[in-house]
């Protein structure tokens, strides 16, 4: 295994793409260990990797967020935040947190919403007066509530890997949300009264009522996602066809801003998006396969259990094996990567599965925005043209606010489980 493990990382170093490392770091160690045989059974391994009828709710996702993005969602949410925010000493910065949340429920993905949020907040901040880097920071670590908050790409494919109802772990991820909403809030409202960060322009009384009305559409998706499937009305798939239905109906019928070539457009991006997703997920196949002959899930397991017995002991060692691993392998990959392992793991840890889901998928997001390797990080640098390093170096107290709030996903069941048990499925 550490002859694969050294292939992966070498051929990730010289610049071949995730999927792609996989897939030749599986070749490797088959051709090392004079098992060529097995290949016969690799493209079966990758079909049938991807051959789940709930991974069709990735690409529908993917469309219905292009599609609003296209309709100039982006904007509208961010003035609907900043009417909220109204005239309050760093404003500007709350809009920026404020304007990621809202827009998690169309994103979906972490990186989605670092490029949708940065393109129109960094610059905004700057002409404000605010430090590039901060601007930038602050973006990377609201783009995490992304894959928190439905319809979140990650816990899907974490539902499909294990089993486990993704209307419940849609539910399960919004408080935690929520708290890292308000505790980078209360972040940079105390920052911006020891700075005497600048005051933001306030709306128009005239212009508030307009400015709800066009950010509902965009605030109520995740509502009608979450509230069909788990009445039952809808399933996990038919949501992600309805959402990209209800998207294409706001920007031509009510925004008005959709036409023909951004519609083209959104199918196009979408339809590379998830092939690179689903190429991913096929390639991490092979390593699952290779990990099964191995035995490496139960080793890993049974050294874990060498360490302490402790559940909270487990919990914590685990926590720091996934912040790892997020700091260099995308969120997707890592999952099918790591679910083998962890799923021989998840017994001895005494914790329910969808909070198990919620804590693994916070993880690999928060290694998304922590130097030096978090792509996050990139996007938001380079939208902000702002030196990668300054930006890793301000946004040091956000990532401590977010393992907080992982540690409270961790050890409080409440957090993730008072939603799922208060709206039971049908």
């Amino acid at each position: 295994m550490t002859l694969y493990l050294l292939s992966f990382l070498g051929f990730m170093v010289i610049g071949i793409p995730v999927a792609f490392s996989l897939g030749l770091s599986s070749l490797t160690y088959l051709i090392v260990n004079d098992q060529l045989h097995l290949l016969i059974g690799f493209p079966q391994k990758m079909i049938a990797g991807i051959d789940n009828f709930v991974l069709l709710t990735i690409p529908f996702f993917i469309l219905a967020g292009n599609l609003m993005n296209s309709a100039d969602l982006t904007r509208q949410i961010v003035r609907f935040a900043q009417m909220l925010v109204g005239r309050v000493r760093g404003g500007l910065a709350a809009v920026n947190v404020l304007a990621s949340m809202m827009f998690s429920g169309v994103s979906g993905a972490a990186t989605a919403e670092a490029s949708a949020i940065g393109s129109v907040m960094i610059p905004a901040m700057q002409r404000d007066g605010y430090k590039p880097e901060y601007a930038a920071a602050l973006t990377a670590a609201g783009s995490i509530l992304g894959p928190l908050v439905p319809p979140s790409l990650a816990l899907i494919l974490y539902g499909v890997l294990t089993g486990t109802s993704i209307a419940d772990l849609f539910l399960a991820g919004i408080v935690p949300a929520f708290a890292l909403c308000v505790a980078l809030l209360i972040y940079v409202l105390v920052k911006a009264r020891r700075e005497n960060h600048p005051l933001p322009a306030s709306v128009a009384k005239e212009e508030r009522l307009p400015l709800a009305a066009k950010a509902l559409p965009a605030l109520l998706l995740p509502v009608i996602i979450v509230g069909g499937i788990r009445s039952g009305v809808f399933t996990p798939t038919e949501a992600a066809a309805i959402a990209v239905v209800y998207a294409l109906a706001v920007g031509l019928l009510l925004y008005r801003t959709l036409n023909a070539s951004k519609i083209v457009t959104s199918f196009y991006e979408a339809a590379t998006m998830t092939a690179g997703v689903m190429l991913i997920v096929a390639m991490a196949s092979m390593t699952s396969f290779i990990l099964g002959i191995e035995n490496i899930p139960r080793e890993i397991a049974q050294q874990m259990l060498g360490i302490s017995s402790e559940p909270w002991v487990l919990i914590l060692l685990l926590n720091v094996v996934l912040l790892i691993l997020g700091l260099f392998l995308e969120p997707l990959a890592a999952l099918v990567l790591v679910m083998p392992i962890l799923n021989e793991i998840f017994p001895l840890l005494g914790i329910d599965r969808v909070q198990f889901g919620v804590m693994v998928v916070l993880n690999l997001m928060i290694g998304m925005i922590t130097p030096p390797v978090g792509l996050c990080l990139f996007i938001v640098s380079a939208i902000g043209k702002t030196p990668l390093e300054r930006v890793a170096v301000a946004i040091l107290p956000m990532i401590g606010i977010s393992l907080i709030v992982l540690a409270l996903v961790a050890f409080v069941p409440s957090l993730t489980l008072t939603l799922p048990s208060l709206f039971p499925g049908q």
